[in-house]
């Protein structure tokens, strides 16, 4: 009788601990939740930067209208264009305008769209061997569009980038920031240079209100061309004289 009872505890002992075990070790790791672009109708309209825009642009990207460089949250031209695609698509009256029907038919048609992260690091694909260095740099590509503002190899801050037309290109090469001008004028062109940082000559890195207003419909007499002002008033602050530049095209 005593050893029968002596084996009914050890079970009794041994369920417990399996079981405890089992309520703080999960056998089957839970994966993390994901995120999805937005169907809320938010009105987005000509002229906002909103996360609302940000949406409709991501949404237009997946109805084929829109290229995904162009996902800014800015409502530009472009966005504007793309809407009046869509809408002439499936037969609405294609005024650029989002009303709550073109919304709801664009929600219908691109369905869920899962958010996918944005590598901030230097695993980002074809970023130039010339920028991998210490210190600070700003690594410029036309293949991608972009600025990538990096320290010790890695990526810390992306922005948009336009160049200069067929006439006045952007030199592609290594360069240093050779001088720094926060209000800056073209002496040129008399046009606002905000934030400006020359890598060659009478090119330089600096903020245009004409890239936020009409995005890459335009082009620059040979400048590096950045419409977030925010992002190129912080980037102005981090970059000294000396520091490198790096413009390419593979």
């Amino acid at each position: 009788m005593k050893k029968i009872v002596r084996v009914l505890i050890g079970i009794a002992m041994v369920t417990a601990l399996l079981g405890a075990t089992a309520a703080t070790t999960p056998l089957v790791q839970q994966a993390s939740a994901a995120t999805y672009v937005s169907s809320t109708y938010t009105a987005p309209k000509k002229g906002q930067t909103s996360k609302g825009v940000k949406a409709l642009q991501q949404r237009l990207v997946t109805a084929k209208v829109l290229e995904s460089r162009y996902v800014t949250s800015y409502f530009g031209s472009l966005t504007e264009k793309a809407v009046k695609k869509f809408q002439a698509k499936y037969n609405l009256s294609a005024t650029g305008r989002v009303n709550s029907t073109t919304w709801k038919k664009l929600v219908e048609k691109t369905g869920k769209i899962e958010i996918v992260t944005t590598p901030t690091t230097s695993t980002v694909k074809g970023i130039d061997k010339r920028c991998k260095v210490s210190g600070r740099v700003l690594c410029i590509s036309k293949n991608t569009d972009k600025l990538y503002y990096m320290k010790s190899g890695k990526i810390i801050k992306t922005m948009d980038a336009r160049f200069g037309c067929s006439a006045t290109r952007t030199r592609e090469g290594t360069f240093s920031v050779r001088w720094k001008s926060r209000n800056h004028v073209s002496s040129i062109y008399k046009t606002p240079m905000p934030y400006a940082m020359f890598f060659s000559g009478g090119q330089a890195v600096h903020y245009s209100a004409d890239f936020r207003a009409r995005g890459y419909a335009g082009c620059s007499h040979g400048c590096v061309n950045i419409r977030d002002r925010a992002g190129i008033s912080w980037l102005f602050d981090q970059m000294r004289v000396g520091d490198r530049v790096v413009v390419y095209k593979n």
